[in-house]
């Protein structure tokens, strides 16, 4: 009765798990592909990330690639000047007060 027995499953065309054609532009041409460079504060030097999120409150970057990546949020600090957080115990700062990305959103906003 409740072991599903008998029932036939649902074959699922490879064609149907795509999106379509157009579909497919959109998410191209939708795609963020935003690098920022972020300072590694225990060495100092400073890395190449991509960001997944950008807003006002919130920047979510992306470390490494494929199956090692490490996302990673970074949130503004107490004084506005900076963008900081953690990554696999090492600290992250994005030297980039809060209003000049505010600045960089509504440049992005005006381009869309």
């Amino acid at each position: 009765m409740g072991l599903g027995i008998g029932r036939r499953s649902r074959a699922v065309r490879l064609s149907d798990a795509l999106p379509s054609p157009v579909a497919r532009a959109n998410l191209d041409t939708q795609m963020n592909d935003e690098t920022i460079q972020v300072k590694l504060t225990g060495s100092g030097k400073t890395i190449d990330v991509v960001v997944l999120s950008k807003r006002l409150d919130l920047i979510q970057i992306v470390l490494g690639q494929g199956v090692h990546s490490v996302r990673c949020d970074l949130t503004p600090t107490r004084n506005g000047l900076a963008y900081a957080g953690n990554a696999m115990g090492r600290e992250l700062v994005y030297e980039r007060s809060r209003d000049q990305v505010k600045a960089d959103l509504a440049r992005e906003a005006g381009f869309r």
